[in-house]
């Protein structure tokens, strides 16, 4: 047999017979997926304490779990840790290690705990970065950010916050990340896969002012795996058996959510999102904002009559890094859309949040909403 051919005969059996996301038609190899797995406190700072653990433990345990799973059954994907052992590293540092390394997906992993005696309380919750809806989510939010209390210089490295005072919160109701949707999106699969796997109750995805998420430029989540103040959910998380489930659950939220977006490193950073479609567009004024809402996320195009949009219509998407995002209603008038999302779109998707467009392209929310300031 010719040498040449008998090599693209190889070529071709080594292609077929390894993974399809490391294999192209041009040979070319794609960048792994990134994760960035966050253990919680750490070193100096023991987090919140039960009666025989200590978070940061607790934390460190599953997180190494997790990131275990992922390299031992993900070729295709590049686990980082903020820690991997007992020190104590700044909640900015861990997002610098997440943004260093360009990543696709960060999860922090806490433990909860309530001041009061409420010792019943139980369950796991997933927050995304926002503004936080009621009074628990804010102390849950002000218990995770007081760490920066004992960093040095702390007013400096982060710009006068005060995790204890309320009004320094105001800054996340301005906030809408960019990836907030995406958030969601992981942290429904979080909160899924551990009430399935774990058997946990489920409490909910709720959104909070974390400066830890605040600083990265990906997809992030805070996990609160469990209430350390309770002594059932103590006495599991603690456990061999416990550490595993709740390892498990998060490690089959990501595969999920990893092929549903089908996300990689070269799209995230390089193309821009895609032109809104839809079939009613309305002309607005030149060069003016665009004002939508932004109600959910798929990794494929829906049907008109999907189950999933709720009986909205009509409805827009636009495609950005793999992913369809959908929208409903479109104004110049932010105010409008602000009234149609609280009358209307918040009693079907609680999660929904404003995004604006300006000449086809997505732009910062906040600018935009001061540009429509200024042209009133």
């Amino acid at each position: 047999m010719n040498k040449h051919f008998a090599y693209i005969i190889y070529l071709i059996y080594a292609c077929l017979v390894s993974s399809p996301l490391l294999c192209h038609a041009d040979n070319t190899p794609r960048k792994p997926f990134t994760v960035v797995i966050d253990a919680g406190h750490g070193g100096n700072d023991p987090g919140a304490i039960g009666r025989r653990g200590r978070e940061k433990n607790i934390n460190l345990n599953v997180a190494l779990k997790v990131g275990r799973l992922i390299e031992n059954h993900c070729s295709d994907t590049h686990v980082v840790y903020t820690r991997t052992k007992d020190i104590f590293v700044p909640l900015h540092r861990r997002a610098e290690i997440a943004n260093n390394a360009q990543a696709n997906l960060f999860i922090s992993i806490h433990t909860n705990s309530l001041a009061s005696k409420n010792t019943s309380i139980h369950g796991s919750e997933t927050y995304t970065l926002g503004l936080h809806r009621t009074e628990d989510n804010l102390e849950v939010a002000k218990k995770e950010n007081s760490v920066i209390l004992i960093e040095d210089d702390y007013k400096e490295k982060y710009a006068g916050f005060n995790p204890n005072s309320s009004e320094s919160y105001i800054i996340f109701e301005f906030l809408q990340d960019k990836n907030m949707s995406q958030s969601v999106h992981f942290a429904r699969l979080v909160q899924k896969q551990l009430k399935s796997n774990a058997h946990r109750a489920d409490r909910g995805v709720h959104q909070a002012g974390f400066l830890v998420l605040r600083e990265t430029s990906m997809p992030s989540v805070l996990i609160e795996l469990g209430y350390i103040n309770n002594r059932n959910e103590e006495n599991y998380m603690l456990s061999e058996r416990g550490a595993s489930e709740l390892a498990t659950g998060i490690y089959q939220a990501f595969l999920s959510y990893k092929e549903q977006s089908n996300v990689t490193h070269s799209e995230k950073t390089g193309n821009p999102p895609e032109t809104p479609r839809t079939g009613t567009q309305k002309k607005q004024p030149n060069n003016a904002p665009v004002f939508k809402i932004q109600i959910l996320t798929s990794g494929k195009i829906l049907p008109k009559n999907s189950k999933i949009l709720k009986g909205l219509t009509p409805v827009s998407y636009y495609k950005e890094n793999g992913v369809y995002k959908y929208t409903y209603g479109e104004s110049s008038d932010y105010n409008q859309i602000l009234r149609l999302k609280r009358n209307t779109v918040d009693k079907k998707f609680k999660d929904a949040f404003i995004i604006a467009f300006k000449n086809g392209t997505k732009m910062n929310i906040n600018q935009a909403i001061k540009e429509f300031k200024q042209n009133r």
